[in-house]
């Protein structure tokens, strides 16, 4: 059976974290896929739950060695995004990862996966 993906995709405010936590609950073969960041760690997040923090040499770093599957430059020095890892990483559990991103993230996904991404932009 071919891999899928589930994207929710849109502005902040738009309710898409809260329909993301409720399908995780309701549904085991979805997992959440952490995304990775330069910004620094507020006090209530734990890395490789909410984040994946990286130094912003080892995010550019990675960026060289093509390691992602969308990024993106949000404010000056402060990087987002999706590592192929972390995708494959689900698929090898066997389950559905799960995005809660924005929405130019969301369409380079879908545009990579195609036909396997279920987009809700």
């Amino acid at each position: 059976m071919e891999n899928r993906l589930l994207i929710f995709s849109g502005p902040s405010g738009s309710g898409k974290t809260t329909i993301v936590h409720h399908l995780l609950k309701v549904f085991p073969d979805l997992v959440f896929s952490v995304s990775a960041t330069t910004r620094s760690r507020r006090p209530n997040e734990k890395e490789g739950r909410d984040y994946h923090f990286l130094a912003e040499e080892d995010f550019l770093s990675r960026i060289k060695n093509h390691a992602f599957v969308e990024w993106e430059e949000v404010y000056e020095g402060v990087y987002y995004g999706t590592l192929k890892s972390e995708i494959e990483k689900i698929f090898s559990m066997g389950k559905i990862p799960v995005f809660d991103i924005d929405v130019k993230g969301g369409l380079n996904i879908r545009k990579k996966y195609s036909s396997s991404a279920l987009a809700v932009i």
